[in-house]
This record gives structure tokens, C-alpha cells and sequence, in this order.
């Protein structure tokens, strides 16, 4: 399931999320389950049609990321592996910071990033000129609508409704979910 946010010239997208064995190499076996959250950069394209065509959208380059994860063999809620990356090199994300308020109040944490767009920005290593002049004020107007969605995902992947493989079928490497 996938929820989009936009506002000005960022966007935030919300989804739940299955990866199978994602860093063994790492120290991190076995399969996570969760909701991932994504800053990123939209445009607009050009109308394709007439003034009434729909309008073309572009969700472009991810600037942040925080995964409220958690290993399948955990008890459900634990986010024992909740992190964020607060910057990306290109598409790819940069490391991961382990914060404790991540585990134990993923949605207050939340909250207080979602108020500081200015700060998210700079920790990203991105140009305030990313986000438009109206995107701060409507990204905390928005927040907690965000929330809420980020509250609702997090309760269906631990009442094992998302978060999962789509059948039985024996995974080998996968990730599910839109982000």
C-alpha cells in the first residue's frame, strides 16, 4: 500500500514493506517487516493534452528515509530494527543511523522531524531551494495526517495484513512494497 504527500516541490510517501534476508552480511538475518517513509523531490511535466488533461507528476529523487522495521522473528511492534538514513548519495541511501526514539515512539520522533523540514534538508546535505517557499508550513499542516497513515500501516503490518510476502511461495531475495 502506498500513500503520497505533496506538497510545493517535495513530497512524502508512506508504505508498508517485506524484505527476505536484507543484510546477512551485515548481522542482520532473516526477514524484516515494516513501514518504510520517504522524503522526495516532485515535478511537474507538461500537460500531454488540453488545459483539463491530467497533469503529468514526477516523483523524483529521494532526499530522506526512515524505516520502521522489524525482524519477522520479533514480536510484532518491537521495531528492533528501526533506522534512518538521513542523507542519499544519488538513489542510493546513505548509512544508517540507529536512534532508540525510533524503536520506542517511532510517531513522536516522526513528528518532530515532519516540523523541521529545514533541518532534514540540511542534515540531507540538499539546498533549502529543494523545497518551495509554501512546503515547510504544509508539510507540518500535513504531519499529522502522516501520522495517522504511519499509525495505521505500523498496526496492519503487526496484525500481519501488510508487510508480507503476497503468497507461499519460497523467497530466496525480495523486497515487497512500493518503496
Amino acid at each position: 500500500m502506498l500513500y503520497a504527500f505533496g506538497f510545493e516541490r517535495v513530497g512524502v510517501f508512506v508504505s508498508d514493506l517485506f524484505f527476505v534476508n536484507p543484510r546477512p552480511e551485515k548481522g542482520q538475518e532473516g526477514a524484516e517487516r515494516g513501514v518504510r517513509l520517504e522524503l522526495r523531490v516532485l515535478g511537474r511535466e507538461p500537460l500531454k493534452g488540453g488545459i483539463y488533461s491530467a497533469q503529468p507528476i514526477v516523483v523524483d529523487q529521494p532526499i530522506w528515509r526512515v524505516d520502521l522495521l522489524e525482524s519477522v522473528d520479533s514480536p510484532p511492534g518491537s521495531l528492533d530494527r528501526a533506522h534512518h538514513h538521513p542523507a542519499f548519495d544519488g538513489w542510493e541511501p546513505g548509512s544508517r543511523f540507529f536512534v532508540p526514539e525510533l524503536s520506542a515512539a517511532p510517531v513522536e520522533w516522526l513528528a518532530g522531524q515532519l516540523a523541521d523540514l529545514a533541518g532534514v534538508l540540511d542534515r540531507a546535505g540538499v539546498g533549502a531551494d529543494v523545497a518551495g517557499a509554501g512546503d515547510a508550513a504544509a508539510l507540518r499542516a500535513s504531519a499529522p495526517e502522516i501520522l495517522d497513515v504511519v499509525r495505521r500501516l505500523l498496526a496492519r503490518v503487526a496484525a500481519g495484513e501488510l508487510g508480507r510476502p503476497d503468497d507461499d511461495r519460497d523467497l530466496v531475495s525480495a523486497r515487497i512494497g512500493w518503496l
